[in-house]
């Protein structure tokens, strides 16, 4: 009885074990690509799942997720015949297990070896200086072949960067002394230009100056004509004033000796005004009698007296 009762608890604890280890839980980004009798029969996502003993297997475990593949440098030869050391990282993802797990045999080696041959391809089309320039151009064509060759695979290609590019250590060299002569060139270029606009802004300033130099003196050539002909006005004013203050009193003189009987040099005097009233006109020419002569110079003597 006892011994019965060991069988039969052995045969539930295997048939448990059993259970449990027929039981998966696929967790987060993974799939589980399950053959019934050495057929494919179905892909398991994210969950738990039972698998009947003995006839389900697992075949392949897969990641979903984005994953970086990072190649050693691959010697590469360009059209100019330079052999170069070329390294690529490839970013790829796996969209369909099915197809990764029964596409291609051992799919990492395959990917290496497709990306190997076809950096080879693309940088035989190119010259040195075209590779170490365009490598945006080199990596969106593997890309898009990569991606095209391992679509079957089940494998979706989502970028591809040249990491490091070396050429030979001759051809390093000359690449070095080339830059050096140019940053050279470029160093006399910008010291040229600021020669060149030192100069020039030199010469504006000079020519400001001079600018300046002239406006000043020609002002101060104004203001001293203003000035004397200010001078002059005032003087002519003063003159004319006093030539006013003259007669004036000469008149009054005159007048007060002859106010009871006017002699000849009152009349004369008196006559001089009135061609003085018609000089203010319009005419050019004054005929001076003969008989004021005398009377005109004595004026005139006592005019030049008052002015000096």
């Amino acid at each position: 009885m006892e011994t019965t009762l060991i069988i039969v608890g052995a045969i539930i604890l295997l048939l448990f074990l059993i259970i449990i280890s027929n039981v998966a839980v696929v967790q987060q980004s993974q799939a589980y690509v399950i053959e019934r009798l050495g057929a494919f029969h179905s892909v398991w996502g994210v969950g738990l799942h039972f698998k009947i003993p003995f006839i389900d297997r697992i075949a392949r475990r897969v990641s979903m997720k984005e994953q970086v593949l990072d190649y050693p440098p691959q010697p590469v030869i360009t059209k100019d015949n330079v052999t170069m050391q070329i390294d690529t990282v490839v970013y790829f993802q796996i969209t369909d297990p099915k197809l990764y797990t029964y596409g291609v045999e051992m799919p990492m080696a395959a990917m290496e070896t497709l990306t190997a041959t076809t950096l080879r391809n693309i940088i035989g089309d190119l010259e040195l200086d075209q590779t170490l320039t365009s490598r945006d151009v080199v990596n969106t064509k593997m890309r898009a072949i990569l991606d095209e060759a391992t679509d079957p695979w089940g494998i979706k290609v989502n970028r591809v960067e040249l990491k490091n590019i070396l050429p030979p250590a001759d051809i390093q060299s000359s690449m070095e002394k080339q830059m050096k002569a140019e940053r050279d060139r470029r160093q006399a270029i910008l010291q040229a230009e600021g020669q060149k606009k030192s100069a020039i802004l030199i010469a504006e300033g000079e020519k400001e100056s001079a600018i300046l130099r002239a406006d000043a003196e020609k002002q101060a050539a104004i203001l001293r004509a203003e000035a004397e002909q200010q001078a002059a006005i005032l003087k002519a004013d003063g003159e004319a004033q006093a030539i006013r203050a003259v007669q004036k009193a000469l008149a009054d003189s005159l007048e007060m000796l002859n106010e009871k009987a006017p002699n000849d040099q009152v009349i004369k005097l008196k006559s001089i005004e009135a061609m003085q009233k018609v000089a203010d006109g319009n005419a050019t020419k004054i005929i001076i009698p003969s008989q004021m002569q005398s009377l005109v110079g004595l004026a005139s003597g006592v005019i030049g007296a008052v002015k000096e």
